[in-house]
């Protein structure tokens, strides 16, 4: 039919298309894992403790020895004063004022649900403030004693514990859009207002007030001492500009204009003054003018270069400027501090081994100091400049983590360590082209990030190139061509097919996907016609992975049909283990999945498989169907089908096709890994608990556990069983050495569990999902 004609073509296109972009684009979507890919490779993750930046960014916006008046439960309608002891995430563990130092009565609370209010709240709403039955006689004036405890210290912010920034973390507080002043960058007595434009983490994209567009937006971390609270500048009688480089874009009108537009949008939604409460003081400095040092170049973070104090602004700042003897030579200054990252003594790349730039314009080809000094007439910063200039920070080469590309600050690579010298590190930064030299950053860099935090924030990271050897080398035949010469990609350039010289018994021929045939309740027809008639021939692993994977994402529910393949198995079967996944609604799901490597056994997994999808027999099939299907499957309804194997067994579809995971036949093999569901989440606040639980279909109420004792009062046994009791039972003996009790328990983050336990990255995740289980049935039952 020639109408039929160019539909045809095109579908054959289309599959075309589909076969080669997916085989070669197949990895590269893929997300990026980092406990496979430091798994694989044998790497170490840095530590999270390093990151000094990231872990104040994780703290609550409450801090211990806060204030606060917290209703009296013992005491209907009366309020007391308490002390914050610690945080845990949105929970107080709070102490009544007049118990001192004994905690038998410390107790927990949750800022999103307790009533918590500021101090001096009662005596506004006329509410009665009554200490304790259990401490009401220990004082006779408690007046008197509030007035002495109350003096000096620090209540906790109002706006922390009612309204709309309630429980939030300070990296929470501020929000796209928040105005903020920002120093610039060779004067410290000029700012200029910026607005929010993204908050990363912690991580801000700064745009200018009176522009519009990302041209010249500016990436800094919330901690950077660059950036004060709007009027800062006019408290300070500082002045407010636009940078020099921006002024000739508008004129001094429409800056100002747009200042005030700023100034009266931030009154509206103030940004509240606690995001600054964790910036660093800044200490005095001892250098003078026309001193000499080293420093990691500004401009381009490669190498390290001599540069000059060319001006003292005060006894915080100072101004630095590169070297450079060439009379056409423009200026390169930068604001610096004592503690600014990347400032070092003279003679600290000859102490470390390190290639010392020359000056531009400096005539002999070895530089040496001792005539460079005598030369210039000039002395060095003594050593006394430069705290802690040789501490590492427990950074160690061929450590990973995430670092920002110097060249484009939008974007966070994957990073490998290669050499420690001192405070400085040097990065590989991976999946950019070779050509991009080595990155110096400092270990007090607000540039560099622990694995897993571009995930934890929803924030792409750029992963490492794939080597062109890692291409599968699959045939793909195409429907409406089969005579024609099959067209190939190689399974693996790198390394030979593993197989039997003899009779290739771990090569196998084609695997048909036979798009007419009944495709079940599991596989959605329209995509499994999109899919290549065949794949092969190759390694028989490598064929079935490719065919697994196109099922997999044909599928209604990638994650139900990656759970069904995992029960897809026989003792008499020579397996291979590789791990398949799934995307479904912004998860990611992982399985291990178990794969015949012998060509004779493909036939009989291929029908076992199709028996877990309740689909054809022949759907996929070392056998081409070229007609009607030997099964009649296109007489059966997409809601029932049934298969008859050996002594004619029949396998029931389970309900609406949707059989809950309880359901699963109960004998499975021991070594099965569960399914792990990584949820993808837009929050600055970092959180490193894994979203989901191996059953990955369950509704929350199934999931969640419930305590039969408040996890406050376990002792160490009682931890130990409940870890005994997880899938995290091999961890159970840390607990019981390191002496950790129910209160401790509840502590428990990531970080500390890293460092403490000494846990790699996946044991610790898994460990902390089921701290996490905990906590959240401790908010549940007890907290209140």
């Amino acid at each position: 039919n020639p109408a039929r004609k160019p539909t045809t073509q095109r579908r054959h296109l289309n599959r075309t298309f589909y076969s080669f972009t997916r085989l070669y684009s197949m990895e590269e979507e893929a997300d990026f894992n980092w406990e496979e890919y430091l798994e694989e490779t044998g790497a170490t993750a840095a530590p999270h403790t390093a990151f000094k930046h990231v872990d104040i960014s994780l703290q609550s916006s409450f801090q211990p020895g806060m204030k606060l008046e917290v209703a009296n439960k013992s005491s209907p309608d009366t309020y007391w004063v308490a002390t914050i002891v610690t945080t845990c995430g949105q929970l107080l563990l709070l102490r009544f004022s007049g118990y001192g130092d004994d905690r038998k009565a410390d107790f927990w609370c949750d800022v999103m649900t307790a009533e918590l209010h500021p101090v001096g709240w009662c005596s506004q709403n006329n509410k009665t403030l009554q200490p304790p039955e259990a401490i009401k006689e220990k004082y006779s004036d408690w007046t008197d004693f509030l007035i002495q405890d109350l003096t000096g210290s620090r209540t906790a912010p109002a706006n922390l514990l009612e309204g709309p920034l309630r429980g939030k973390n300070t990296v929470d507080l501020i929000v796209e859009g928040s105005v903020i002043e920002v120093r610039d960058l060779t004067d410290p007595s000029l700012y200029w207002a910026a607005r929010v434009a993204q908050n990363i983490g912690g991580r801000l994209r700064l745009r200018h007030v009176g522009l519009q567009d990302d041209a010249h937006d500016t990436w800094l971390f919330y901690l950077d001492v660059r950036l004060r609270p709007l009027g800062w500048a006019q408290e300070n009688r500082l002045s407010l500009e636009p940078p020099a480089e921006l002024r000739g874009l508008k004129s001094a009108l429409e800056w100002q204009e747009a200042l005030e537009a700023a100034r009266s949008e931030a009154q509206k939604h103030p940004l509240p003054l606690e995001v600054f409460k964790d910036h660093a003081d800044l200490t005095k400095h001892s250098f003078r003018t026309g001193m000499k040092l080293e420093m990691v170049s500004p401009s381009e973070p490669f190498h390290i270069c001599p540069v000059s104090v060319t001006q003292v602004y005060n006894e915080h700042y100072f101004q630095v400027t590169v070297d450079d003897l060439t009379p056409e030579a423009t200026p390169l200054s930068l604001v610096c501090h004592s503690e600014s990252p990347g400032i070092l003594p003279v003679q600290w790349c000859l102490k470390n081994g390190i290639g010392l730039e020359r000056p531009r314009g400096y005539l002999s080809q070895d530089f040496d100091w001792a005539d460079y000094l005598k030369q210039s007439g000039t002395e060095t910063a003594p050593d006394a400049c430069f705290p802690d200039a040789w501490q590492s920070r427990g950074f160690a080469k061929d450590m990973w983590l995430e670092a920002v590309n110097p060249v484009r600050p939008a974007e966070v690579c994957v990073a490998q360590i290669t050499q420690v010298r001192g405070r400085l590190l040097w990065l590989r930064l991976e999946g950019l082209p070779k050509s991009v030299p080595e990155c110096i950053v400092d270990v007090e860099s607000m540039d560099i990030f622990p694995v897993g935090w571009c995930e934890t924030n929803a924030y792409l990271l750029t992963p490492p190139l794939k080597p062109v050897c890692k291409y599968p080398r699959i045939s793909l035949s195409h429907a409406l061509a089969p005579p024609q010469p099959v067209e190939t990609i190689p399974l693996n350039l790198c390394e030979p097919i593993a197989m039997d010289t003899a009779n290739g018994r771990y090569c196998c021929s084609r695997i048909y996907v036979n798009h007419r045939c009944f495709s079940g309740p599991y596989l959605n027809k329209g995509r499994i016609a999109e899919l290549p008639q065949a794949v092969g021939p190759g390694k028989c692993t490598l064929v079935l992975k490719e065919v697994l994977s196109m099922l997999i994402n044909a599928a209604y529910k990638p994650g139900r049909v990656l759970r069904e393949l995992q029960d897809v198995e026989d003792q008499h079967w020579d397996c291979h283990e590789e791990t398949l996944k799934a995307k479904y609604k912004g998860k990611t799901y992982r399985s291990s999945i178990r794969i015949v490597r012998l060509a004779e056994q493909i036939p009989d997994f291929c029908r076992k498989v199709c028996g877990k999808l309740q689909c054809c027999p022949n759907l996929f099939s070392p056998v081409q169907v070229t007609g009607q299907c030997p099964e009649s499957c296109s007489m059966q309804t997409k809601t029932k089908y049934t298969y008859y194997y050996g002594k004619k067994k029949k396998l029931s579809k389970p309900f609406g096709g949707e059989e809950s995971l309880e359901a699963k036949p109960t004998r499975r093999r021991k070594k099965r890994k569960a399914i792990f569901v990584q949820k993808k989440r837009r929050s600055s606040a970092v959180d490193y608990t894994p979203a989901g639980s191996p059953q990955v279909e369950c509704s929350e109420a199934e999931c969640q556990l419930v305590l039969e004792r408040n996890p406050l009062e376990w002792s160490v046994e009682d931890v130990v069983t409940f870890i005994t009791s997880t899938d995290c039972a091999a961890l159970a003996n840390i607990f019981q050495e390191q002496d950790i009790d129910g209160q401790a328990l509840l502590l428990l983050t990531l970080p500390t569990v890293q460092e403490c336990m000494e846990l790699k990255l996946g044991p610790a995740i898994k460990l902390c999902h089921q701290i996490e289980r905990v906590k959240v049935a401790f908010y549940a039952q007890y907290a209140n």
